[in-house]
């Protein structure tokens, strides 16, 4: 079980948010945590951590996203190592992704994808 959170805060940074709500439902997952926010360049911006919510505020208070839309995550690992590379949000050039619960066709899925040329970092 996940926690994931998405915000929108028009002309103002929603990192402070973001971390709110994840922190109302941090029971969800201890494992990892992680925001990603569109920035004003157009430009994905993503942070994470290992460990509890505590451990991705300190990677923010060292660098902060300045986006006003943006989604996070709290991760329970049920699939691949409590780690950083296999944190939600999960991010390409142009999109990022969480998901809550098991993909249970994922090697196909991964498979299929990587025919394509697609390339992964997560386990």
């Amino acid at each position: 079980m996940c926690g994931i959170i998405g915000g929108f805060n028009a002309g103002q940074a929603v990192q402070g948010s973001l971390l709110h709500g994840l922190q109302n439902m941090e029971y969800r997952g201890y494992d990892s945590s992680g925001i990603c926010t569109l920035e004003s360049n157009g430009c994905l911006k993503v942070s994470k951590a290992s460990g509890k919510l505590a451990c991705l505020r300190e990677v923010l208070s060292e660098d902060a996203h300045a986006g006003s839309m943006g989604i996070g995550h709290t991760r329970w690992a049920t699939h691949g190592d409590p780690s950083v590379r296999n944190a939600h949000p999960h991010c390409g050039t142009h999109i990022a992704v969480v998901h809550n619960g098991i993909i249970e066709n994922h090697a196909e899925l991964r498979r299929s994808l990587q025919d394509k040329g697609y390339v992964f970092a997560s386990e």
